[in-house]
């Protein structure tokens, strides 16, 4: 793994970290891919539940793409760029674990569509976030258009991509952004809450709850209603499903194999 980000699991809860902090952990072609393959084993990974992504430092999430590296690209190495980060974001996005975004610092233009393609997303109180790209005569390049937009609406969404301006982490929250705001101190022990409740869940439900949400999100409703019902069937032939009504009636705590 690249020196730009680091990986560490603990009990079922594995945590990627953007590891820039000189750079305010600005999202270079090398971090794109060393994140790429980061998720990608963590996807396979059998002792892995939950996903925590974060960036390292007390400043930033990620505060962005790299902007000396963009400098001076021709169009189609600009659009090459592009693809390679919207392709990370497909994969965070489409991951059959949960993936936490825990936003401890500035979280703008590519770090705001790296939050964005997380699953859940928790910030601290002094967070900012925000689509600046228009001020460097851009516009965001790794699905920050279309994400911002199913997640706040269209008003929303051109307000932060047209004026460019950062947001704070309440108005964020207000707008569908974050799932919760919480002081920069209790951050970390909140996620990690979240995280461990995740990681207890049953893995095939909680999969099938991730592609039918997203899947149901890119198509029309009846076509989401009817992969809802396929995957709500495929659970009764699933360990778990026994486990955890069994666990219901007999007023116990399940324990769910994945199975």
């Amino acid at each position: 793994m690249s020196e730009s980000v680091l990986v560490a699991t603990a009990e079922g809860i594995r945590t990627i970290t953007v590891n820039r902090p000189d750079k305010l952990n600005a999202l270079d072609q090398a971090t794109l891919l060393a994140l790429d393959a980061a998720f990608a084993q963590a996807a396979q990974a059998a002792d892995v539940r939950v996903v925590v992504l974060t960036g390292a430092g007390p400043k930033a999430f990620v505060a962005g793409a790299d902007i000396s590296q963009m400098t001076g690209l021709p169009a189609l190495a600009g659009r090459d760029f592009g693809l390679v980060g919207q392709r990370l974001m497909r994969r965070i996005e489409r991951m059959p674990k949960p993936v936490i975004a825990m936003v401890n610092g500035y979280a703008l233009g590519g770090g705001l569509e790296l939050a964005m393609a997380c699953h859940l997303r928790i910030a601290a109180d002094t967070a900012k976030v925000g689509q600046p790209e228009i001020n460097l005569g851009l516009i965001p390049g790794f699905g920050g258009t279309q994400r911002l937009l199913r997640l706040t609406g269209r008003a929303a969404a051109l307000e932060l991509c047209l004026l460019g301006e950062p947001i704070d982490a309440q108005r964020a929250h207000q707008l569908g952004l974050l799932n919760r705001v919480v002081p920069a101190a209790e951050l970390e022990a909140t996620t990690r809450q979240l995280a461990e409740r995740l990681a207890a869940s049953a893995p095939l439900a909680l999969r099938a709850i991730l592609d039918a949400v997203i899947v149901g999100g890119e198509c029309g409703l009846d076509e989401g209603l009817e992969f809802e019902s396929a995957q709500f069937g495929l659970m009764f032939a699933s360990e778990d499903m026994r486990e955890g009504t069994g666990a219901f009636l007999e007023r116990r705590k399940p324990n769910f194999a994945g199975r």
